[in-house]
């Protein structure tokens, strides 16, 4: 199966996961799961899975168009603790109220959901591990 679609498949039966907030960040993994950069860095390029590109830019210059209106996803290994990455992930609104960055993992309390995504989250606890992973890896 090409990994893409394993992905997306993997979306339909997706479930939130518990986790803990401590200050900015998510500290442990999500359900104890170990991050894989390649299939992170899969996912962030992605414009129908982790659709990262349509609003960040990084180090991708296979990418056409990369968006320009969310911060630069090169050196985020260096700026961002794991812990801080996952809850930026997870859920940037609970650091700014505005951000436009959507809830990956995230159901509870959302508005302007599509029916077809009502009830189930972007990113499933593995796929949220995988990209910290590949974030992790960006380093100036």
């Amino acid at each position: 199966m090409f990994p893409i679609l394993g992905l997306a498949a993997s979306m339909a039966t997706a479930q939130v996961v518990p986790f803990t907030v401590t200050d900015d960040k998510i500290m442990e993994p999500l359900a104890g799961l170990v991050g894989n950069p390649t299939r992170g860095r899969m996912i962030v390029v992605n414009r129908q899975v982790g659709m990262c590109l349509l609003c960040h830019t990084g180090p991708f210059p296979e990418e056409q168009m990369p968006g320009n209106t969310a911060t630069d996803l090169a050196g985020a290994g260096a700026r961002w603790s794991p812990g801080q990455m996952r809850l930026r992930i997870v859920d940037s609104r609970r650091l700014d109220r505005r951000a436009f960055m959507p809830s990956f993992h995230r159901v509870e309390g959302l508005e302007r959901v599509a029916p077809a995504w009502s009830g189930r989250p972007i990113l499933n606890a593995q796929q949220v591990e995988d990209v910290v992973a590949f974030l992790g890896t960006l380093r100036p």
